[in-house]
């Protein structure tokens, strides 16, 4: 860095001081939320808990997954900055007026920041994020058509186009650093073709070893492991979890209440709504222990005075790592009566007229393998990490047992006793193309032996990430998921 900042010109080191500034500031305002995430929290999250989903379906770019319903590694990740204070990163540092988005139609995106008092401006951060349907709007220009006439009528022609209000989409936000343990964010979403507003209000509270959050979303947006999004009328959660750790143990407790009926968006097709979203109070609690393994790891010394592309890539390894808990779930109202009715994954179960207690283990492991410093211009890091989701307790036992049954009367295991006992896995490759630009692709894997290839790939995810060296560890992440058919561009931190 200090060769680096020796050899810019002066303005760039401006830019420089500046931007670390920015991001100083916007941390320090969401501190007690980034703290969780020095790393990717994959293996216990990715399966069990409900982690964000990036999705331009909203402005702020969020979208919950049903609980209990994984999704792949390039959407779902842990708390970030909130979407207008990225967009206000790309238009003030990457030259981007407007940050484009597609789900469903062409949007562009822009934030204005609202002036605030002086004393304010540090832990006070209030923003109007507008949206432009393009799509919609070429299409009503070609549907009405431009008829041959003078250069004002056609500009009045689309001046009438623009002020469609059903183009446009605002979203207010305010975030404030109440201590510096507690962080609020509250939110007015409204789009002109929809009539109901969303409505968010997010408490993050920080103690030295566990991180608190309390949430309330009207309506909230979920979304299946077959791309359906679903609208719940009201929710409210609370969620504690013990600070991420490289090893040892961890515990987390989440509550969660649902009220209404939850209701399909309009443009995907009806299907049946998913149980665990239905009326009702649901509490989980897991604890766990897990245990990393360093296989190998490189001991060639990096090229001095070269700051890597991301500090948090810059060490080849090859590491393992292994995961063991016991997760109970308690339920109350209309979701105890129905959900898990046809996933028999549970090992205990105690089901009363109204209510349902669900018990069981579960465990994962991963591995991890990186070639490369990320400090050459041309393919100085290649990426690949995968995580095993092993089945449930009794599920795995009574898959095994039957498949031990079947071997020992010499009779052929059936199809549906082996893929019981056999993991899901979820894959990340990481390939540098030039400079700060690389190429990554996530993806779910699962066996399925009535298929010819045996092997279902779900969910694919491909992206092109821009390093931001000067951050140290931070990129503009582009990303495209065809199964969705959504693009976005966001800005992630810390990432390894």
């Amino acid at each position: 860095m200090k060769k680096i900042e020796e050899n810019c010109p002066v303005f760039f080191f401006w830019v420089t001081v500046k931007l670390k500034s920015f991001v100083i500031r916007e941390f320090r305002t969401n501190q007690s939320t980034n703290q969780i995430m020095k790393k990717l929290r994959w293996v216990m999250d990715g399966g069990f808990w409900d982690v964000d989903v990036s999705t331009p379906v909203t402005l702020d770019g969020v979208a919950r997954p049903v609980p209990g319903e994984v999704l792949p590694l390039g959407l779902t990740r842990g708390p970030r900055l909130s979407r207008p204070k990225q967009i206000d990163f790309f238009q003030r540092f990457m030259a981007m007026p407007f940050v484009p988005s597609f789900s469903n139609s062409l949007s562009l995106q822009r934030v204005l920041s609202l002036p605030l008092p002086s004393f304010a401006r540090e832990t006070w951060f209030s923003t109007l994020l507008g949206q432009f349907d393009v799509q919609k709007f070429v299409t009503s220009l070609r549907r009405n058509g431009l008829r041959q006439e003078s250069d004002a009528s056609s500009l009045q022609s689309i001046w009438r186009h623009l002020s469609d209000p059903n183009l446009y989409a605002l979203n207010f936000s305010s975030e404030w650093l109440l201590t510096p343990e507690d962080t609020m964010l509250l939110s007015l979403e409204a789009h002109a073709d929809d009539k109901t507003p969303r409505k968010k209000a997010v408490l993050h509270h920080k103690f030295p070893h566990h991180n608190l959050t309390l949430e309330a979303t009207s309506p909230a947006l979920f979304v299946d492991h077959l791309g359906n999004y679903w609208d719940v009328p009201f929710t409210w959660a609370l969620d504690l979890a013990s600070v991420a750790s490289d090893s040892g143990t961890s515990c987390h407790f989440c509550i969660n209440h649902t009220v209404g009926s939850p209701k399909q968006c309009e443009e995907h097709p009806m299907s049946s709504e998913p149980p665990s979203l239905l009326p009702g109070l649901c509490a989980k609690c897991a604890v766990s222990v897990k245990k990393n393994f360093d296989i190998w790891r490189s001991e060639a010394p990096k090229i001095k005075m070269v700051q890597p592309y991301d500090i948090f890539l810059s060490n080849p390894h090859i590491s393992a790592s292994a995961t063991l808990g016991t997760v109970v779930t308690a339920s109350l109202g209309d979701k105890s009566l129905r959900a898990h009715t046809k996933d028999e994954s549970f090992g205990f179960r105690a089901k009363g007229a109204n209510s349902a207690i669900l018990a069981d283990l579960f465990a994962t492991a991963s591995l991890s393998f990186q070639h490369g410093h990320f400090q050459k211009r041309f393919l100085d890091l290649t990426r690949f990490y995968t995580r095993l989701d092993i089945p449930l307790g009794l599920k795995f036992l009574v898959g095994a047992s039957q498949v031990a049954f079947d071997l020992y009367n010499s009779k052929a295991p059936s199809i549906e006793a082996v893929q019981a006992i056999c993991p899901t896995a979820s894959l990340l490759i990481q390939q540098q193309i030039a400079g700060p630009f690389s190429f990554r692709v996530d993806a779910g894997v699962s066996l399925n032996l009535k298929k010819e290839w045996y092997f279902n790939v779900n969910d694919p995810v491909v992206a092109v990430e821009y390093a931001l060296q000067v951050l140290g560890s931070a990129k503009a992440l582009a990303w495209y998921s065809p199964k969705q058919r959504e693009f976005m561009i966001e800005l992630r931190f810390v990432e390894t």
